[in-house]
């Protein structure tokens, strides 16, 4: 019965071909199931559950992403769509798809290089200060750990390095750093005599943290338009979708255009936010 089932149809997900069949509907819908790619799907562009075209949604999250605020999210969506949700829609949608996308990918094991590099940057939260971590591997540039937190001690260089490790599967020859004292202790009760620590040296074009502080810049220019962030859990919710975006999605110029989880060896079917 099955195999009478069968559809000469393409996947939307894998793309691929005679691996696709009709399971059932929803709404008078027909729905489809991917027997490669194990994943369901309608034979139109709206979304389980929704009467929102799905491009519109997916349009969304990607300007989000890539720096637009959600005023201008909302007016483009009106141009090219002819529906313009308010910003909280907007941001609702958000809300639900970047926690389905840091799901998806979070237990990815890249094969990254052997020398990683820790940063921390000050975002704004209604005028208070909170401390963002991040590290990156240097040969990839996959981000394999983010962190926020409104201190900068020890305990918070050690989570993040912790958090790296069981990422990467291993343990890193290097960690470089900046100045903060909090990276000796953490990386030490971390990795123990195994990993170097280097502090980095200002105007120097070794041992420099450069390529991260450009990471925090890239950042920087995506939140900018927001004008901070209403509490701890907004500014977690979007680095969560802002480290899917840059490993996953993001073409880097100084790896052949190609997004760092594809240069650390991954092999993955959802290459943009309407996999997702």
């Amino acid at each position: 019965m099955q195999e009478q089932n069968k559809l000469t149809i393409t996947c939307k997900y894998c793309q691929s071909e005679n691996t696709v069949i009709k399971f059932g509907t929803y709404n008078d819908t027909q729905l489809f199931y991917c027997k490669k790619c194990k994943r369901k799907f309608k034979d139109d562009s709206s979304l389980f559950h929704g009467k929102v075209n799905a491009d519109c949604v997916t349009s969304a999250l990607n300007m989000y992403y890539t720096g637009s605020s959600l005023g201008d999210i909302s007016k483009f969506l009106k141009q090219q769509y002819d529906y313009q949700p308010s910003t909280s829609i907007v941001f609702k949608w958000i809300q639900k798809f970047t926690p389905i996308a840091v799901e998806h990918f979070k237990d990815d094991k890249p094969e990254v290089g052997d020398i990683w590099i820790a940063d921390e940057t000050a975002m704004d939260i209604d005028g208070r200060k909170i401390w963002y971590w991040d590290l990156i591997d240097t040969k990839t540039r996959y981000l394999l750990a983010s962190r926020v937190s409104d201190t900068r001690t020890t305990k918070d260089a050690e989570a993040l390095m912790m958090s790296a490790y069981k990422r990467a599967g291993k343990a890193p020859k290097v960690v470089l750093t900046d100045s903060l004292h909090a990276y000796l202790d953490g990386i030490e009760l971390t990795f123990g005599g195994d990993t170097d620590h280097i502090q980095s040296r200002p105007f120097t074009s070794t041992d420099s943290t450069s390529m991260i502080e450009r990471f925090h810049s890239t950042i920087k220019d995506r939140t900018k338009v927001m004008r901070g962030f209403r509490d701890m859990e907004t500014l977690m919710t979007f680095m969560g979708g802002f480290l899917v975006y840059y490993n996953y999605f993001r073409p880097h110029e100084a790896l052949d255009n190609k997004a760092p989880a594809e240069v650390a060896g991954l092999k993955y079917e959802v290459k943009n936010w309407a996999g997702i």
